[in-house]
């Protein structure tokens, strides 16, 4: 899949923290969605360089949801990257591959006691419906082979393995718990054998 398009833009998160990213994108990915690359850092130092693939959510990047760590995930990860150098794949794959309308409907289904992936399944989904083949061809057009992946999601590395992308190491990222989102935390643990180090609920 080639690349379609290279551009600088540089970032500055709420926090103050800021950064340049060279924003990469594609023509003929298999989905046909717009995914894009963040290039990081220096990108040529690194042996393997360190990459998150991060599912957008719009709630959590943009409006700052407290109901999930995702926003916190995408601010810890653009700047370990930066500091390693490396890649940020942004995959337009909101809620797990469900959707954004999809995804407050199973926020409204968790609002009456069921988890996360208990309302995906009430409404006919699967506990995560990604496919990570658009991201292998993405990291394929941009020369990379192997990487070390920052996820705590075991899915992410034994896809991109089975699609010949090299996985020389896992890096957990940060547990951003808060009253809010324990609960999503403690199930991704449970169903999906996340690597979030959560403390024993109470």
């Amino acid at each position: 899949m080639p690349v379609r398009t290279r551009v600088t833009v540089p970032l500055e998160f709420p926090d103050g923290y800021r950064t340049t990213a060279e924003v990469v994108t594609f023509t003929g990915l298999s989905d046909g969605k717009e995914h894009l690359a963040l290039a990081l850092g220096d990108v040529a130092k690194a042996e393997a360089p360190l990459v998150r693939l991060h599912s957008e959510c719009m709630t959590g990047d943009v409006f700052g949801s407290q109901r999930c760590d995702c926003g916190p995930q995408l601010r810890e990860a653009v700047e370990r990257i930066t500091e390693t150098g490396g890649y940020l794949l942004y995959l337009r794959q909101e809620g797990r591959g469900i959707g954004l309308y999809a995804k407050l409907d199973a926020y409204a289904l968790q609002d009456l006691g069921m988890d996360t992936y208990e309302a995906n399944r009430a409404l006919g989904h699967a506990d995560d419906e990604r496919d990570y083949t658009a991201a292998a061809q993405m990291l394929t057009a941009l020369g990379v082979a192997s990487v070390d992946l920052l996820t705590n999601n075991p899915d992410k590395p034994r896809q991109l393995r089975e699609l010949g992308v090299e996985v020389r190491a896992v890096e957990p990222t940060g547990v951003h718990a808060s009253p809010a989102n324990v609960r999503y935390l403690q199930a991704k643990v449970a169903h999906t054998q996340h690597t979030i180090d959560l403390a024993p609920a109470s």
